[in-house]
């Protein structure tokens, strides 16, 4: 995926707020597995030390030799960033943090519309929210959006349609306009839409034939490990979940491991390195480990998402349906720059229980479904049958 956030509304919803580390994209191959030496992870940690270091010494210098010079810190440092080669590097200022943060909580200013680009450059819209502006003004899932304020957006990274949507810091209140221009098949149109106070609603659930449970997760905000293993604990006798995850864009990495340990007795989750350091994740003990479990996902799974799915497929825990995953899983950390704007870095990388990387190459399902993909999990459950 070319651009780092795949939903539009909240924006930067996938990454962590101040202190919190979140997972954004790829892995390095040998440091979580222990196929390198002693002296080799030492070397390789080191040198990613120092990588990350000279990134983050030059992004600051940069910001700080432009507040010298009375120019635009954030813009600075943006170009500093762009020249280091960190692809899924950012800088937001200090208000547009604030509302990221807040958007972690559950609430936003938007329009409800998520997005991502394609391989040409064009941005479509992948989901629009119920009950949303955008979706009051007709817009549908494969739209796609041409412009925002009449400014172009084809080819831009996704971050930058996001800052269009929602506009500058002091223009991002609810109730204030952003014109959208949008193109269905050969039809094109405009719409100017008002933005409004929103929730996430990331987690809902549905029933399905033979009292299965459906679990949709739409992004991990604060709180939404919890409500899945409070779904996984309603869910009726010893019949079967699906667990949604088709076109998650990821969040906060504690919430996925949290609902990883509603359908884990414990165990590893995942494994990661920050500046060379090894690490790891691990689930609760406790979770339901013999109900049937499917998973869904599709080519705009990724991030905290991912890291879930690897964990529940590894592991044997469920059978993953549905399309190849994005592959998105480095590890960022935030730091304050001199003007109190907010850097983020890549530091790190992580693997799947057992020790895949997905960059480049993301999740592959046990079974390869498209649109038919909730049927597809619907067959795999009847015929894993009663586990008791």
């Amino acid at each position: 995926m070319s651009g780092r956030d795949l939903f539009c509304e909240p924006r930067r919803i996938r990454r962590g707020a101040a202190l919190t580390l979140v997972f954004a994209s790829v892995l390095v191959a040998g440091a979580a597995t222990g196929s390198f030496s002693d002296s080799d992870r030492k070397s390789a940690a080191d040198a990613s030390r120092s990588r990350a270091q000279s990134r983050h010494d030059d992004v600051t210098e940069a910001a700080a030799r432009a507040m010298a010079d009375g120019k635009s810190p954030v813009e600075a440092a943006e170009r500093a960033v762009s020249r280091s080669g960190d692809r899924w590097g950012a800088v937001y200022s200090q208000g547009d943090y604030e509302e990221f943060q807040e958007a972690l909580d559950g609430q936003y200013t938007g329009v409800g519309l998520w997005a991502r680009r394609e391989s040409d450059g064009r941005i479509e819209v992948t989901r629009v929210r119920a009950g949303s502006p955008a979706a009051a003004a007709g817009i549908r899932e494969g739209d796609r959006l041409r412009t925002v304020d009449g400014a172009k957006v084809d080819g831009r990274p996704v971050t930058e349609v996001v800052s269009l949507l929602r506009g500058d810091a002091d223009d991002a209140d609810a109730g204030t306009k952003v014109a959208l221009g949008l193109e269905r098949g050969t039809r094109t149109w405009s719409r100017t839409l008002r933005r409004a106070r929103l929730s996430t609603d990331s987690v809902a659930v549905s029933g399905l034939p033979g009292d299965v449970t459906l679990i949709k997760v739409a992004a991990f905000t604060k709180g939404v490990g919890g409500s899945v293993g409070s779904a996984v604990g309603r869910a009726p006798g010893r019949a079967g979940i699906v667990l949604d995850l088709r076109g998650n864009s990821g969040g906060l990495v504690a919430e996925a491991v949290t609902a990883a340990s509603a359908f884990l007795d414990g165990g590893l989750v995942a494994t990661y390195d920050v500046n060379g350091a090894q690490r790891a994740l691990h689930a609760d003990s406790g979770g339901d480990t013999t109900r049937p479990l499917v998973v869904l996902v599709d080519g705009g799974t990724m991030s905290a998402a991912e890291l879930l799915t690897g964990a529940l497929q590894d592991r044997g825990r469920a059978v993953v349906v549905g399309s190849r995953t994005f592959g998105k899983g480095s590890v960022q950390m935030p730091s304050r720059l001199p003007d109190g704007s907010v850097a983020e870095l890549t530091v790190g990388h992580y693997r799947t229980p057992g020790g895949h990387s997905v960059d480049g190459r993301g999740i592959t399902p046990d079974l390869e479904a498209d649109k038919d993909s909730l049927e597809r999990a619907e067959t795999v459950l009847s015929g894993l049958g009663d586990p008791s």
